[in-house]
Formats: structure tokens, sequence, C-alpha cells
């Protein structure tokens, strides 16, 4: 519902940005006197900007398929740009504040202007540019306990959001980077869909990419909160009182995929290590809770969590677990909100002690809402266990 609550004032912004390109224009007198139907040029300009703000809005109410697609597609890179749009608006308001008792010629505006045109330029060439290159991110994680096996290499990913923003391709490239890095497990925390089984593009090709991934112990995931069938706009979801479970061809593209979905369930390495893989926190409505997760398990063995969001940490520490693995919260994913994304976690990214146990949270492979990557980064994340 937020998405449409907002709907009104995302309008009204491209009507005052609008009103803003068309000042700008107005200072090229040369250039739109020799231009004949300077009115049907504005008109058109406004079309445009009204379409790419709708497009959205329009694909939602429409049927699965083609036109769909690329209508969200549209969407979610011009979303990309009016988050940035809006930035340097707001700088160069302050800006005029701070030069308010000084003339402003029209020159410096046209400066000003074609600074701006470049600098949104890069920023969404950039980040569209970054988000397709993964990194590999290596930590090293010592439990003092005892264990059939000195080391584990765990390759854990998160985030994929398959869906219209990335697919195939990215899949492929994901799985080149995780079998270079010859995990003994590899370990999925949350968001494989993107609200939508509809939307996967190729999934058959996906599946067959996904069963080339080269372990020794299997695959395992858990789901996180958008791995349930559910309207989005504007990067808000439409809310349901009721807690959704997942789409069931989401759950056999998995076993398809030869991944193990583990629902507050665990499975034992060598009989010596405990994997245990916990609900999302806001799609489930009756996961176990931190103490009842380790009640029966021996606590004397190793303890590795996976759980979508990094909540909880205290509460699975004092319950014994050693490893707390995550996802969810994309370090950010575009600038300022990988600085603001630290208010609210523990450990919004990286890896962070919390008491006896550690905490590791990848930023992900995949994109959520606008298809950049601005100051942050995909990755799979390689982390080298050694028990003692």
């Amino acid at each position: 519902m937020l998405g449409l609550i907002i709907l009104p004032f995302y309008l009204l912004f491209n009507l005052f940005l609008n009103k803003i390109i068309m000042k700008w224009l107005n200072l090229f007198n040369n250039l739109f006197n020799n231009l004949k139907n300077k009115k049907r040029i504005k008109y058109i300009l406004l079309v445009i900007q009204m379409f790419l703000t709708l497009s959205l809005y329009i694909a939602i109410l429409l049927p699965n398929g083609n036109l769909k697609r690329l209508l969200t597609i549209i969407e979610n890179y011009y979303l990309g740009i009016m988050i940035y749009t809006g930035i340097i608006l707001v700088i160069l308001l302050l800006l005029k504040l701070i030069l308010k008792k000084n003339d402003i010629s029209n020159n410096t505006y046209k400066v000003l202007g074609f600074i701006s045109i470049l600098l949104l330029s890069f920023i969404t060439i950039y980040g569209t540019i970054n988000s397709d290159i993964i990194h590999t991110t290596r930590y090293e994680v010592n439990i003092n306990k005892k264990c059939n096996i000195k080391h584990l290499n765990i390759v854990m990913i998160a985030d994929l959001h398959l869906g219209y923003n990335k697919g195939i391709k990215m899949v492929k490239n994901m799985v080149k980077k995780i079998n270079q890095e010859k995990p003994d497990i590899v370990i999925i925390t949350g968001d494989i869909f993107d609200n939508s089984y509809d939307s996967l593009d190729k999934p058959k090709e996906m599946i067959k990419e996904l069963k080339k991934i080269k372990t020794k112990y299997g695959v395992y995931s858990v789901y996180g909160n958008h791995d349930v069938k559910e309207k989005v706009l504007l990067g808000f979801t439409f809310k349901d009182k009721n807690k959704k479970n997942s789409d069931s061809r989401m759950d056999k593209f998995l076993s398809d995929a030869n991944i193990k979905l583990l629902k507050d369930d665990y499975i034992m390495l060598d009989n010596s290590i405990y994997i245990y893989g916990r609900p999302d926190l806001k799609k489930s409505s009756n996961r176990k809770n931190a103490k009842e997760v380790t009640d029966k398990l021996d606590k004397n063995k190793p303890i590795i969590v996976m759980d979508h969001q990094p909540k909880e940490m205290k509460e699975l520490d004092k319950a014994g677990v050693d490893l707390d693995l995550s996802g969810h919260t994309h370090d950010g994913q575009i600038f300022p909100l990988n600085f603001l994304i630290k208010l609210a976690f523990d450990n919004s990214y990286g890896i962070k002690k919390c008491g006896k146990m550690t905490s590791i949270v990848t930023s992900g492979v995949g994109l959520y809402g606008p298809n950049m990557r601005v100051l942050t980064k995909a990755e799979i994340t390689s982390i080298k266990v050694n028990f003692k």
C-alpha cells in the first residue's frame, strides 16, 4: 500500500522536475528560436517523463509477458535516476540559498545544469556497470570446538533477487566465481527470488547453471522476505496481515537445482557440525526463537546458523551459536543508504564479533529496486572456518 500512497508525491516531484528542466532549457533562447512548435516540444518531454514515472504502475496491472518485463526494467532504471536527481536538486537548492545575496547569471545556471546532467549520467552508467561485477570477499573464522573436520570452506551467497533485474547472465558469472573458491559447502541466505516466479527469464537455464556448483557437502538455502509471491511498487510490497508462503514453483526450482531448503531444520556435516536454517523473521509466524534453535543440539559441537536478516544476534550468541550467516541488507546498495543502513543493524555488512559468536553479513549478488550499485559491491563471500 505504501507504493500507492507515495504515488501522488512521486508525480508531484516529476512535475516539479519537468518545470526545472523547462526553465533551464528556456535559457537557450537561440536553440528554441530556431525550433518550430516550441510548446509541442515541451508537451512531448512532459509526456515522456510521465510515461517513465508511471511505467511501473502500468506494469503491475499488465499480465505476465514481454511488455510487463520491459516496463518494469525501464522503471527500475528510472527509479535509480530519480533518487540521484533528487539528491542533486537538494544540493543545488542549498547552493542557491548560500549564494542568495549574489546575482547568479544565466551562464552560471547553464553550467550548473550541464554539470548536473554529466554527474547524473556518470552515476547511472557507473552504478549499472558496477552492479554486474561480482567480487569475492574472503574471511577467516576460528571456532574453539573439537571437530572431525579441521577446516571448512564455506561460500555464502544471498540476495540474488532473480527476476526482472538479474537473470541467467548473473547466475553464470556467480557459479563460475563460486567454483573458483572450491567450497566444501555453499550456503544461500535468502532472497533468491524477487517476489515473483513469473518474473524469471529462462528458469530452466538457471537451474542447469546452478546444478554446476561443485561442493563436497552440497548447497543449502533458507528463504528471505522476498521469496514469496507479492506485488511490488517503488520497492514497497503490498503487505498482508497473514504471513505468506513461497510459490510452490520456487520450491521446485530449488529442488531441481539440487539446492536443499532448510525451514527451521538442520543438517550435520560428518556428524560433527550443525548447519541450521531459519525461516525469515518477517515472513514466518511460527519460527523457533534463538533458544529453541539450539535446545536439542549438542553445544559442544560447532553450530552454524543461516538467517536471512542479521537480527537476534545477541539471542543467538546466548543460545550457543558459533557462526551466524546473513544477507538482506545489500550493504545499502546505493549511496547514501550504505551509510544509513548501519543505523538499522548491529552488523549491516562484513564480519563482527557478538560475544563468543561471529556474525558475517554479505552485501549480496543481485539487486532490489534501482538497477544499480553505487559505492557498494555485488559479492560472493568465501569463509574459511578453522576448528580447534
